[in-house]
């Protein structure tokens, strides 16, 4: 827990800046990239009540470590993690590269040479791959990137010309960020202080798969949800939801492209499948990392807190998934608008901000980077992933007490 401490204190100051450099990877040894210190690679068993359930009729599957440990890389900060339970591999998000690693740390491979943003991740279930957001702002080209984790097999791997990822690009989103607001005719581009963007986007990170907003797991086919990323401008009031888009992927193989980071394009679903409206406040670039919880039914929301008087400016929300969203005003608009509206059930201060995986028995990979400097003198960023469990404490009247606990020391 200390060390958690002194990660969001030497933290605190990042957001999502995208840094187009190329990850170059660190050498690996028995226990995981040299470079790294902290959180051991080596990862430490669990059992006991934190052991996995499994399916009746087959065999159940091994623990899992208390620890995790992503290596240490010169990108910017860990930005999302994905577990691939069955297969035993954990994928980790660096903004400019992805790092897929076994469950004792060891480096399995790398997806390099992106110069966009690679946000949070999630594994679909069905098909198996890995989704995660991908931003270029510049470009205004927004995508979902799917890596295919079985061909990825060793280090340095590109993520354009070895065919380990393909992406969907995302219309609505574009729409949405490129709104021309105040109606002077030019769109002010990748900037907060301005009245453009709708709802405020700056694009997209949270993403996550679960089941329709107001069902339980197994009530009805999985869906992606996509959340916005929402620009901090404490001078607007139509910035104060989180969004959060809908899309049935089940048909996306015909819209799937490999990358082209010259020449994006345009290849993606014209509608979504739903759009909905989490009334929080405004937060410091939205839903960092997104995330279905099938142990209680609920939304994760892990956001940097915002700043804007009058509102409790958590980093933590969750939304209520048995409450199925009603229509409503989407308060703050410059014109009255209406909206499906999803209920905020509780928030609170956690840190779930760099990775958040819920493993579906009341425990959860809480995730990590800090700052490392190698003996060679670069400056790298170590990802780790630590386990907490669900406490059930009322956290809504005291926003130092959230509802996990550390499995380690806790």
């Amino acid at each position: 827990m200390k060390r958690q401490l002194a990660v969001l204190a030497t933290l605190s100051g990042l957001l999502l800046a995208s840094a187009p450099a190329v990850a170059a990877p660190v050498a690996s040894g028995p226990s995981g990239p040299s470079g790294a210190s902290g959180a051991s690679a080596t990862a430490v068993a669990s059992g006991g009540p934190d052991a996995p359930a499994h399916t009746p009729g087959r065999p159940p599957l091994p623990a899992l470590p208390d620890e995790l440990n992503g290596g240490a890389w010169p990108t910017s900060h860990l930005q999302g993690v994905a577990l691939d339970r069955e297969k035993r591999y954990m994928y980790w998000s660096f903004t400019q590269m992805l790092v897929k690693t076994d469950l004792r740390g060891k480096v399995v491979g790398t997806v390099e040479g992106l110069t966009g943003h690679l946000g949070d991740l999630d594994l679909n279930p069905r098909d198996g791959r890995v989704y995660g957001s991908l931003e270029y702002k510049a470009e205004e080209a927004f995508y979902i990137a799917i890596f295919d984790g079985d061909r990825i097999n060793r280090v340095g791997m590109n993520a354009e010309r070895d065919g380990v990822m393909t992406t969907v690009y995302l219309p609505e989103v574009v729409e949405d960020f490129t709104a021309d607001m105040d109606g002077d005719g030019h769109f002010d581009g990748d900037t907060p202080d301005t009245a453009d963007h709708r709802y405020g986007c700056s694009g997209i990170d949270g993403v996550a798969f679960g089941p329709a907003f107001g069902k339980r797991a197994g009530q009805g086919k999985d869906t992606l949800k996509v959340a916005y990323g929402i620009y901090s401008n404490t001078e607007r009031t139509d910035n104060d939801h989180q969004v959060i888009l809908e899309y049935d992927v089940t048909s996306w193989r015909r819209y799937e492209r490999p990358l082209s980071q010259t020449a994006p394009h345009h290849s993606g679903p014209s509608r979504v499948d739903g759009k909905f409206f989490a009334y929080t406040g405004n937060t410091r670039y939205g839903v960092q990392n997104l995330e279905y919880d099938p142990y209680t039914g609920d939304w994760f929301l892990a956001v940097y807190e915002g700043a804007k008087p009058g509102f409790p400016n958590y980093s933590f929300f969750v939304i209520d998934g048995s409450a199925r969203p009603v229509t409503g005003e989407i308060v703050g608009q410059p014109e009255r608008e209406r909206g499906k509206l999803l209920k905020v059930a509780d928030g609170f201060d956690f840190h779930g901000q760099y990775g958040f995986q819920a493993l579906g028995d009341g425990t959860y990979y809480v995730a990590d980077s800090v700052r490392v400097v190698g003996p060679d003198g670069v400056a790298r960023q170590e990802g780790f992933a630590e386990k907490y469990r669900w406490t059930g404490r009322p956290a809504g009247a005291e926003r130092t007490t959230p509802p996990f606990s550390p499995v380690v020391g806790g």
